[in-house]
């Protein structure tokens, strides 16, 4: 079960190292020796799919207002960087397209988390499915997860064939219900809420458990011992693929 995934993966690209889902953070996680990178996307205002993870652009960028009413031209006028430190000032805020690119250049093995604005969760659940198959035409394709059902629906309408994982903050309950409904191969849970029972119930329906954001090596080192298939860190300086 486990072997379906690295085992560590870059939070937000390259974790702390990086300003957040950028192309500087790829490259720093392939810097680090991570297989693993996850990002979050967003649908422009032209609908165009975009690394970031806020509605707004204040806290990522040097821009302000709503991604969702950003046009392309805005968004490529953007300075991504410079809030993480001035050796990143310029870091334009990419493209989906931008980062397959580059995920498949340093051979990154990728977790797509599909990150709807309000009122367009299935639009982008469909557009960011779509991409996907085609930009990953012929490659492994990624892992779509999403903490929206109606984006993954769409996602599965769109390219029933791409994987995808279930994200939470808690288990509720039923939530192994849900992933056979959408057809999830994985859950994706904050580290918060990691429970033995959880992964005995996972591990007892072939679900791979996931857990974020473990920053802890020797926290991330007693959960892969004990069977969760994969972490989520922003640490990797600190966390490696020599964890035991």
């Amino acid at each position: 079960m486990t072997s379906r995934f690295p085992r560590l993966i870059a939070h937000r690209c390259g974790g702390a190292l990086a300003p957040e889902n950028t192309l500087a953070g790829l490259r720093a996680a392939a810097d680090f020796g991570y297989h693993g990178v996850e990002f979050d996307v967003m649908l422009s205002a032209d609908g165009t799919p975009i690394l970031i993870h806020d509605e707004t652009l204040e806290r990522t960028t040097n821009g302000r207002g709503r991604v969702a009413e950003t046009s392309d031209a805005e968004l490529a006028r953007l300075d991504a960087g410079s809030w993480h430190g001035a050796q990143f000032a310029g870091e334009p805020v990419p493209t989906f397209g931008d980062a397959a690119e580059s995920c498949l250049a340093l051979g990154l093995w990728a977790n797509v988390e599909i990150k709807p604005s309000r009122g367009h969760e299935a639009a982008t659940g469909r557009k960011v499915a779509l991409a996907a198959r085609d930009l990953w035409q012929g490659m492994p394709p990624p892992l779509l997860s999403s903490f929206s059902i109606e984006a993954l629906t769409a996602a599965r309408a769109a390219v029933p064939g791409l994987p995808r994982g279930l994200l939470v903050v808690a288990p509720p309950k039923g939530w192994l219900g849900t992933c056979r409904r959408l057809e999830c191969i994985s859950l994706h849970c904050s580290r918060r809420y990691f429970s033995p029972q959880l992964l005995d119930e996972a591990r007892a329906a072939d679900i791979p458990l996931l857990l974020y954001t473990v920053n802890d090596p020797l926290d991330a080192a007693q959960l892969l011992r004990q069977g969760v298939a994969a972490v989520f860190t922003d640490r990797i300086d600190l966390i490696s693929e020599r964890v035991p």
